[in-house]
């Protein structure tokens, strides 16, 4: 058995079964936040997992399965096999045991020295077996999943459609029974001829025996389900939607008995039978649920295409033969061969053969991208035409299409602040019905018409089975679910679900300029040089500096010397000041390139390209100066491109009623020559790295509420420190990693269609929210009989069923309708809205190159 041992600031996914409305979820929270160690919990109703972190030597997964134990509800443990290779004896079986134990959330490891086998049970996320696998590679032996990718998906798929088809059966088996009980009782309430007919061939006492047997198999065969979760829920003095259904049933059943077998103990008049109220209750409910756990399904649709856009196995190169292998099987390093029309299987970098490859599903680009040695391939993507090998680079949960999932899964388990608002009222609703049916019982005994002991249990009945948790705390998961899986549809991936609710009250965008506005691959569009100096010669020794920058400036500046034949020598003593320049000896010779403000630094004047670097600048080109050896040698000019959509992206924003402002390190000629372009509101240039986050904060106190859209290193700080950080997928990993939002595309139209997104989501939210609400403030005086005095009106208990079973499924498929969110700006999120397929999923490269490195200067955007 695992010690249980947790560490620092672990985060566990742990599914839970036995939930069933919003009561269910507070008191899991409130049973898990109470174990020692624990530093949040949130608990989501549609996805039935609870995400908890830990943190300290004393909190133990254990302790959290256990205290949800206590509370009534079972936590499901995960469970996988590993093959581990190298085991030669007990004390390998013990080492390997050991170190399995010591991942945290692990419950039990066990490990079969015959079969070379390890079983492992746990509580944590998807990541799990990843770091189980680690655990025993650090040990000195090899371990791979038995178990195929998207096990754990097709495990909850499995579990989900086993629940459907029970709810399925049981709702079958108990409309056949309830039927001839409904139309046996109420038949002969309000038809004549069916009175008629029960009493010449059943008989009166026989009829209530006969509603007593069917109401008996509808409650203790189907119904069993609520009196299994509804009664230790009672004793444990903390009732839920399960112990309101047995309460209702309960008190019809029970009265019915005493009505059918004991007539004696109960007042004249008072002797009627309610069986047809309890099986009905039962049916109806079970129809609901049923209809509910449909729709919560449809809910998870997009993780599931997007687990869809896994290769299944790959062909490897072992021993000198390509042989085909499980997915999980490969490991970074290996040499995989993809033929024509095979998908690609995971992340990696060609090393031989020539092909072009679909990544439409990652860049929204219909065109096929040509691949040859040293291009970059992502998995899940399509190879069109020839064949190629590579080299894994990122396999498992490193590739980008599983950090895409796995982003998705995380907003989509989030809790918005919406919802504590909800938790509030959740936390006393339950005991608050049962003390309202208590209530209208009490006054109805007291003041009712006789008979007013039969008033006073149907009102009383219908209080507690008109009341809905469950509406209530499905109103905001599942809208999340929803919103947050069409975005990644569309090309937007919220990190945090609470950037659904945030990104709503922006008041106004700042943006990166070179990436976000621009294309982000300038191109050199003038070299000048001072007298006295060879252009050939300083634009090979400029390129040859700049050949130790991924910037995409310094990339343009070697692209151009290569071209002109140039050759690139190898620097020596590189040197980056980031926001200012680059500088290095070559062949002898100091170079240094960068802004204006890097020659005053290092003391030479850059007057005589005064007049130049004003013309390029009103260009919206970026000057730059190269100084060899101490004296001013060249102006050079870069031109980036803005990308076709920002000035529509721009405008969208403003008809959002948002203000745009620009950030960037340019200098401000060039910055506001470009915002001109555009229609940026506000310029903020000339800005170094370290004042980026000083500037959202002056523009959030003049503006309101702030979203920063970024892709760089230097942007990483901003798009922390922004209300919502909103990255560009081209971006880097460090800029994404700080971003509240990804846009897998580098199209700015994406901000607008996330922005609409939130909207939407956020109505929705309200929507499910205000009708949860009405719904329980406006029946539960009804069923209560508040409108009897007025005009005579009472809530039987199976309509009361039949409209707390509509609630769930309304609230669910209204969430449903974020499934047909269009784009604001068609294009913004690629073609992904044709088919509601994350295939066509909008962007430019998620996973392509990396911008990394040193920033050049001038250019902190």
């Amino acid at each position: 058995m695992a010690d249980g041992r947790s560490s620092p600031d672990l985060t566990l996914d742990i599914p839970i079964e036995g939930m069933t409305c919003a009561s269910c979820v507070t008191r899991v929270e409130k049973a898990i936040r109470k174990v020692e160690g624990v530093t949040s919990a949130s608990v989501n109703l549609a996805t039935e997992r609870a995400r908890v972190s830990l943190s300290g030597s004393r909190a133990t997964p254990d302790a959290v399965a256990e205290a949800i134990r206590n509370a009534g509800y079972e936590p499901r443990l995960d469970r996988t096999e590993l093959a581990v290779e190298g085991m030669t004896c007990a004390s390998c079986v013990g080492r390997v045991e050991k170190a399995l134990a010591r991942v945290p959330g692990v419950v039990e490891a066990n490990v079969n020295l015959a079969t070379g086998r390890a079983a492992v049970r746990y509580l944590g996320g998807s990541d799990m077996p990843a770091r189980l696998v680690a655990a025993v590679e650090k040990t000195g032996y090899q371990a791979r999943p038995v178990a195929a990718p998207g096990a754990e998906a097709d495990r909850e798929a499995a579990a989900r459609a086993a629940e459907n088809a029970a709810l399925r059966r049981s709702l079958a088996f108990a409309a056949v029974l309830t039927l001839p009980l409904f139309i046996l009782e109420m038949g002969s309430h309000f038809i004549s001829a069916v009175h008629d007919w029960v009493m010449a061939t059943i008989g009166h006492d026989e009829s209530r025996y006969l509603q007593f047997a069917l109401a008996t198999l509808v409650l203790f065969g189907p119904g069993l389900r609520f009196f299994r979760k509804g009664i230790p829920a009672l004793l444990r003095l903390a009732p839920d939607m399960d112990s309101l259904v047995v309460l209702g049933t309960g008190a019809a059943y029970g009265y019915s008995l005493v009505a059918t077998f004991l007539p004696g103990l109960l007042p004249a008049g008072t002797r009627n039978v309610y069986y047809e109220a309890a099986a009905v209750i039962v049916t109806l409910i079970l129809l609901g649920r049923f209809l509910e756990a449909r729709a919560k399904g449809r809910t998870s649709e997009a993780i599931k295409r997007l687990m869809g856009l896994q290769a299944k196995t790959a062909r490897v190169l072992i021993d000198g033969t390509f042989r085909e292998v499980a997915l999980d099987e490969v490991k970074a390093g290996d040499v995989v061969q993809v033929r024509p029309g095979e998908r690609i299987p995971v992340d990696g970098e060609v090393v031989e053969g020539s092909s072009f490859v679909d990544e439409s599903m990652i860049t929204g680009e219909p065109v096929p991208v040509q691949k040859s040695q040293g291009a970059s391939v992502v998995g899940g993507t399509v190879n069109r035409t020839g064949s190629f090998t590579f080299t894994a680079t990122k396999v498992g949960a490193e590739t980008v299409l599983a950090q895409i999932i796995r982003m998705v899964e995380e907003a989509q388990g989030s809790k918005l602040p919406i919802q504590a608002m909800v938790d509030r009222v959740t936390a006393w609703f339950v005991p608050a019905v049962m003390a309202a049916a208590a209530l209208t019982f009490a006054i109805w005994l007291w003041a009712g018409p006789g008979p007013a002991l039969s008033f006073a249990l149907v009102n009383a009945v219908a209080v507690l089975i008109i009341a809905c948790p469950c509406a209530m705390g499905l109103a905001t998961p599942t809208s999340i679910m929803v919103g947050t899986g069409r975005a990644a549809e569309l090309g937007v991936l919220f990190r945090q679900g609470e950037a659904l609710q945030s990104l709503r009250n922006a008041r106004i965008v700042a943006l990166d300029k070179t990436g976000t506005l621009t294309l982000g691959k300038p191109t050199l569009t003038d070299f000048v040089v001072a007298d006295g100096f060879s252009e050939a010669e300083v634009l090979r020794l400029v390129a040859s500096v700049e050949s130790r920058s991924e910037h995409p400036i310094a990339e343009a500046i070697v692209g151009a010397a290569r071209s002109r034949g140039l050759a690139v020598a190898s620097p020596e003593r590189f040197e980056a000041l980031p926001g200012f320049g680059v500088s290095a000896m070559v062949e002898g010779r100091r170079v240094e390139v960068g802004a204006d403000r890097f020659m005053v630094r290092i003391g030479i004047p850059a007057t005589a390209f005064a007049t130049t670097a004003a013309r390029l600048g009103a260009e919206g080109k970026s000057p730059l100066y190269a100084a060899i050896d101490g004296k001013l040698a060249a102006i050079v000019a870069v031109a980036d491109p803005l990308k076709p959509s920002t000035r529509e992206a721009v405008a969208a924003l403003h008809a959002l009623g948002l203000r745009v402002a620009m950030v960037t390190g340019d200098n401000r000629r060039t910055a506001e020559a470009i915002a001109r372009q555009v229609g940026i509101d506000e310029v903020v240039a000339e800005v170094l790295p370290e004042a980026k986050v000083e500037t959202v904060r002056r523009l959030r106190g003049e503006h309101g509420p702030i979203a920063f859209v970024g892709d760089g290193i230097n942007d990483a700080p901003a798009l922390a420190e922004a209300d919502i950080g909103l990255a560009i997928g081209t971006g880097t990993d460090i800029a994404i990693e700080s971003a509240d939002v990804v846009l897998m595309s580098g199209d700015l139209r994406g901000v607008a269609n996330a922005i609409g997104l939130s909207q939407a989501t956020i109505r929705n939210i309200k929507q499910n929210l205000f009708w949860a609400f009405a719904y329980n403030v406006i029946l539960i005086p009804v069923a209560a009989g508040l409108l009897y005095p007025v005009d005579g009106v009472l809530l039987s208990p199976a309509i009361a069923a039949g409209a707390m079973a509509l609630s769930s499924v309304f609230v669910v498929g209204n969430a449903l309708r974020l499934r047909r969110f269009r784009p604001l700006l068609p294009g913004g999120a690629g073609p992904a809205a044709a088919g509601h397929s994350v295939e066509r999923a909008a962007g430019e490269r998620l996973a392509g190159e990396r911008l990394a490195g040193e920033r050049m200067a001038g250019e902190s955007a």
